[in-house]
């Protein structure tokens, strides 16, 4: 959005981490001719072994994330910043605060909380005022649970919303290195900070908070709801405050009392129950061992570590499906269907962020800069450019 010109259009910054390989694989593949692309990172010699692997002649930007004027030279130079590099409280600060200084746009997959909320203190009226579009959480956190909310609002005629409820259907695909250290990440913070146990776990964390609210406005998600069992979903707990912070850029325009929640459909009977049971159970251990130090430890030799993933054939086997449900103040239901046969963390995380970075550049977009969210920032036009490559953003009356 500056009136300086760029040398580059698009920087990926972690190209030659696990997520950030599919996300070059795919600007690869999908950049229009003449968008002007460069490779980021601290290795030269592994990013020019990913540009020899994508067979391009991008630029290579050789660059230490704690290195602040190493940061704004690569953010000065181009128009958009794209990173994969996490945990971002550790490695996104300094390129979310330089993007924002400069009128650089920037999106990134973070899902921490910390991160988020200290980025908009720290960035969103310097972005205002240099025309910066800081884009958090344009991943898998959290451009499913925001464009489905948004995109289905908009089709109940953009009325304020009672109740909101994003029910995942089919979930397929393996958690992320990036991702796992960033949950560590917080829960070492977490552990010495009370404030910061509260922040995670307030809906409004994102926002001054709505002048009105509800008992039980987060809602556990656990429990029957016709017929069929629920456990809360792990990820629920971010991506609705990323819904939230839409919901007030937009002027409240979900409504200051909508209920929204995240839960995972486990079927009827006694197997749903069982199911719902084993998922909230399985989701208090992981949370509580990532808690303290000991289990940490545990863990961080049987998970991935970041910058790794599994195997191509189960990438290649993965895919989700999500219904996001809104229930306006007056009119019928609405239900958005966000699906795509790719694995959640990351082929699909890696075209959610390749095409973010795409539309920043190069789509006609609301007039808006700051720290924003992904419907807020780019909203349909993201929503079009992921439905041609094979995602389904699609909405229709409730039945």
């Amino acid at each position: 959005m500056s009136v300086n010109v760029r040398d580059h259009d698009i920087v990926l910054l972690g190209a030659t981490g696990f997520v950030g390989t599919f996300t070059a694989r795919h600007l690869a593949r999908s950049a229009p001719d003449g968008v002007r692309i460069a490779l980021a990172g601290r290795s030269r010699s592994r990013l020019e072994d990913v540009r020899r692997e994508l067979g391009v002649d991008w630029p290579i930007i050789e660059v230490d994330t704690t290195d602040e004027t190493a940061v704004t030279r690569m953010a000065a130079s181009t128009s958009v910043v794209a990173t994969t590099v996490g945990p971002y409280l550790r490695y996104g600060m300094e390129v979310a605060a330089a993007c924002a200084r400069e009128g650089t746009s920037y999106a990134d997959l973070s899902g921490e909380s910390i991160f988020v909320a200290r980025s908009i203190q720290r960035n969103h009226d310097a972005a205002e005022k240099t025309g910066a579009r800081i884009v958090h959480s344009c991943g898998f956190d959290s451009i499913p649970s925001d464009l489905g909310v948004g995109l289905a609002h908009a089709a109940a005629g953009g009325v304020p919303i009672v109740a909101a409820t994003l029910r995942v259907r089919s979930l397929r695909g393996g958690i992320s290195g990036g991702t796992i250290e960033s949950l560590r990440q917080q829960m070492r913070e977490a552990k010495t900070d009370p404030s910061v146990r509260r922040l995670i776990g307030n809906p409004y964390a994102l926002t001054p908070g709505p002048s009105v609210r509800l008992p039980g406005h987060a809602g556990s998600g656990w429990g029957k709801e016709r017929g069929t069992w629920q456990a809360p979903f792990i990820m629920g707990a971010y991506n609705q405050q990323i819904v939230q912070r839409s919901n007030y850029l937009t002027g409240w325009s979900y409504g200051q009392l909508m209920r929204y929640r995240e839960v995972v459909t486990t079927g009827r009977g006694v197997a749903g129950f069982a199911s719902a049971g084993a998922i909230g159970l399985g989701t208090a251990a992981f949370v509580g061992a990532m808690s303290f130090a000991p289990t940490r430890a545990i863990l961080a030799r049987a998970l991935p570590a970041p910058g790794a993933g599994p195997g191509s054939d189960a990438v290649e086997r993965g895919r989700f499906v999500l219904d996001v449900d809104v229930y306006p103040v007056e009119g019928e239901p609405v239900r958005a269907r966000v699906a795509a046969p790719f694995d959640p963390g990351y082929g699909g995380t890696g075209i959610m962020l390749a095409e973010s970075a795409l539309s920043l550049t190069l789509d006609e977009l609301p007039d808006r800069a700051g720290v924003l969210t992904p419907m807020v920032a780019m909203g349909e036009r993201l929503a079009e450019r992921l439905r041609a490559h094979r995602f389904t953003l699609a909405v229709a009356p409730l039945s």
